[in-house]
C-alpha cells in the first residue's frame, strides 16, 4: 500500500512539475493579463482591443493584417499565444515587463515586410506586439524635422511631409506600405541614397522601451544604444517606439524614367555599361536596374529594365547620359517631368501619378501577401560581359528569378563604415535576388526555395568574399540562424558579419551591455558575448 501511495505521490507531483512549466494557453493569457492591468492601472475590460488571445474574435484579423508573406500565413505556420495591439507606450512598457515575467519570446512587429516573418512567427511560444496602431507622425517644417511612430507606414510619412511641406522629403524606402520602425533602425534605403545616404544618417532622436521597461530617448539611452539601433535592428536591443528625423530638401521638378531592353537589344551590354556609369554619375541621378527572364516571340530571354529618378528637370539627365551612357538609348519620351511626391508614387508602380491623389500613399492595403523569397549581395568590381552572359542564360534555366541592382556612390561613398552598423557603404552595388510565386503547398515552396539557393551558388563568384556581405532588411535565414548552447556565439558570428562587417564586435558589446539576459532574441538576433570570448 505504500508503495502504491508513494507511486500515486511521485505521479503527481510530475503532473503538477509539468503544469508549472507549461502552464495551458488559458493560464497564460489571465497571467499576462493580471500583470498588464498592473502595470498599465487599465481595468481589464478596457484592455479587449489590446491583449488578444487566440480565442479573441479580433486576434487572427490583427495577426493577418501585417503578414505580407504567405508562406506564413498558413493553418501550419505557428502562431503567438497572444497579440499585443498596443495603443500606448504605457502598453508597450507592460508588454515588455510582463512577457519577460513569463519567461515567453516576444517578437516586435512594425509593418510586417520581415521578408522571413521573424517578427510574427518562431517556434518557440511566443507573443508578437503588433505596432500598427502607434503611427502618429508630426512634421514641423520650421526646424526641417518629424517624429515618426514606428508602426507609421512610409506612405504616411511622405504624404504627412508633403502636407506640411512642397519643399522637403526623406530618404527611404519606395514601398509606401513597409513600417517605419523596421526600415529605419535596419538602416533604410531608397532612390536618394546616391544623394543624401540613408535613412538613419537623418535620425537625430528615438524613443524606445528597454529590457526594463523603462522609455529611453537619445540622451536617456547613451551614444552606443543609438547607433546600435540606427542600422543594427531594433529587435536586439528593444522596443522602437519613435524616431526623430531630419528632412531634405527635394526640388520642385524631379525627372523619373523607364526604359526596357531585352537580350536581342544589345541588353548585355546595356547592362554592362549601367556598372561604370550608375554608382559613379550625378548623385542627383539613381537608376536601379531590375533584370527578369521572359518569354519573347515564344523565345526565352531577359529583360532589363532601367528604372530612374533624377533631382532635376529632364533636358539635364537626357543631355548627362546621352554623353555618358549612349548604349541605354534614353530618349525625352522616355522622361516624366513631376514633383517628388508624385514620384513616390509612380515608383510604388503608380504610371498615371500626375493625375491621381496623393492620399493612396494612406492605403495599407492590410491581408495582402504573396509568396516569395529573397537575398542579397554586394559588388565591389563590375562583372565583366563573360560574366553577365553566364548570369543571364542561368537566370533563363532558373526561370521565375529577379534580380534588382541598386547603385551606391555618391555621398554612400564619402561617409565611413562605422559611422552606423551599415558596413556595406563602400560598394559598387547591391543585389537583390527575388523569387516570387503563387502555387500555394509545401511541394511549390520547397522547389522554387531551392531554385532561389541555386542562383544563389551561381552569383557566388561575382560578389564579396569572406564574408558574402547581405543586406539586414532583406532578411535570410539560409545563412544562419541563432542555436541555443556553448557555440551560439559562434554561429551568430557567421551571420552577423555578413551582415554588419567589423560592426558586428561593437553591437555584440552593446548587446550584452543593455540586455544581458538575451530577452531580445529572434531567429538573427545580436549574441551576447559568451563568458571566455574568442580572441581576435
Amino acid at each position: 500500500m505504500k508503495i502504491f501511495c508513494l507511486i500515486l505521490f511521485l505521479i503527481s507531483s510530475i503532473i503538477s512539475t509539468s503544469i508549472a512549466v507549461e502552464p495551458p494557453p488559458e493560464t497564460i493569457y489571465q497571467n499576462f493579463l493580471q500583470c498588464f492591468t498592473n502595470q498599465t492601472k487599465a481595468p481589464p475590460n478596457s484592455l479587449s482591443d489590446v491583449v488578444l488571445p487566440k480565442t479573441a474574435a479580433a486576434f487572427t484579423p490583427v495577426l493577418r493584417a501585417y503578414i505580407r508573406n504567405a508562406r506564413f500565413n498558413t493553418t501550419a505556420t505557428p502562431k503567438p499565444a497572444i497579440v499585443i495591439a498596443a495603443r500606448s507606450e504605457s502598453h508597450v512598457q507592460a508588454a515588455v515587463i510582463c512577457t519577460k515575467s513569463l519567461n515567453i519570446q516576444l517578437k516586435t512587429r512594425s509593418g510586417g515586410h520581415d521578408y522571413e516573418g521573424v517578427s510574427y512567427v518562431s517556434h518557440v511560444p511566443f507573443f508578437v506586439l503588433d505596432m500598427s496602431n502607434l503611427r502618429n507622425i508630426t512634421v514641423d517644417p520650421a526646424t526641417e524635422s518629424a517624429w515618426v511612430g514606428a508602426g507609421a507606414t512610409l506612405g504616411e510619412v511622405y504624404y504627412r511631409i508633403w502636407e506640411k511641406t512642397k519643399s522637403h522629403g526623406f530618404p527611404a524606402g519606395v514601398c509606401p506600405t513597409v513600417g517605419a520602425g523596421g526600415h529605419i533602425s535596419g538602416g533604410g534605403y531608397g532612390n536618394m541614397i546616391r544623394k543624401y545616404g540613408l535613412s538613419v544618417d537623418y535620425v537625430t532622436d528615438a524613443k524606445i522601451v528597454d529590457v526594463n521597461g523603462r522609455v529611453l530617448d537619445r540622451k536617456g539611452m547613451g551614444e552606443d544604444l543609438f547607433w546600435a539601433i540606427n542600422g543594427g535592428g531594433g529587435a536586439s536591443f528593444g522596443v522602437i517606439l519613435a524616431f526623430k528625423i531630419k528632412l531634405v530638401p527635394v526640388p520642385p521638378t524631379v525627372t523619373v524614367f523607364r526604359v526596357e531592353k531585352n537580350l536581342d537589344e544589345n541588353a548585355i551590354d546595356m547592362v554592362h555599361k549601367w556598372q561604370f556609369v550608375a554608382p559613379k554619375t550625378d548623385p542627383g541621378l539613381f537608376m536601379r536596374l531590375l533584370l527578369q527572364p521572359v518569354t519573347r516571340n515564344k523565345n526565352q530571354t531577359v529583360r532589363a529594365s532601367v528604372v530612374a529618378l533624377f533631382l532635376g528637370n529632364q533636358n539635364t539627365v537626357l543631355s548627362m547620359l546621352t554623353k555618358d551612357f549612349p548604349e541605354l538609348g534614353l530618349k525625352k519620351e522616355n522622361c516624366t517631368e513631376m514633383t517628388w511626391i508624385q514620384s513616390v508614387m509612380w515608383w510604388a508602380n503608380n504610371d498615371n501619378a500626375t493625375q491621381i491623389k496623393p492620399e493612396i500613399l494612406l492605403d495599407r492595403n492590410p491581408d495582402s501577401a504573396t509568396f516569395g523569397k529573397r537575398k542579397s549581395d554586394f559588388v565591389e568590381k563590375e562583372i565583366t560581359k563573360e560574366g553577365l552572359d553566364f548570369l543571364f542564360k542561368k537566370m533563363i534555366e532558373v526561370g521565375k528569378i529577379g534580380l534588382v541592382f541598386n547603385p551606391y556612390g555618391g555621398i554612400m561613398s564619402e561617409v565611413a563604415t562605422t559611422k552606423t552598423p551599415f558596413p556595406h557603404r563602400k560598394k559598387l552595388y547591391k543585389i537583390q535576388h527575388s523569387m516570387n510565386w503563387k502555387d500555394p503547398g509545401t511541394e511549390a515552396e520547397t522547389s522554387f526555395l531551392q531554385k532561389a539557393k541555386s542562383f544563389y551558388s551561381y552569383m557566388a563568384p561575382f560578389v564579396t568574399k569572406n564574408p558574402r556581405h547581405t543586406y539586414i532588411n532583406y532578411r535570410d535565414l539560409d545563412i544562419g540562424v541563432n542555436t541555443p548552447g556553448p557555440n551560439s556565439y559562434r554561429v551568430a558570428e557567421v551571420f552577423g558579419r555578413m551582415y554588419f562587417g567589423e560592426n558586428f564586435d561593437r553591437l555584440v558589446k552593446v548587446k550584452t551591455a543593455v540586455d544581458p539576459q538575451n530577452f531580445f532574441r529572434d531567429e538573427q538576433s545580436i549574441p551576447t558575448l559568451p563568458s571566455n570570448p574568442p580572441r581576435r
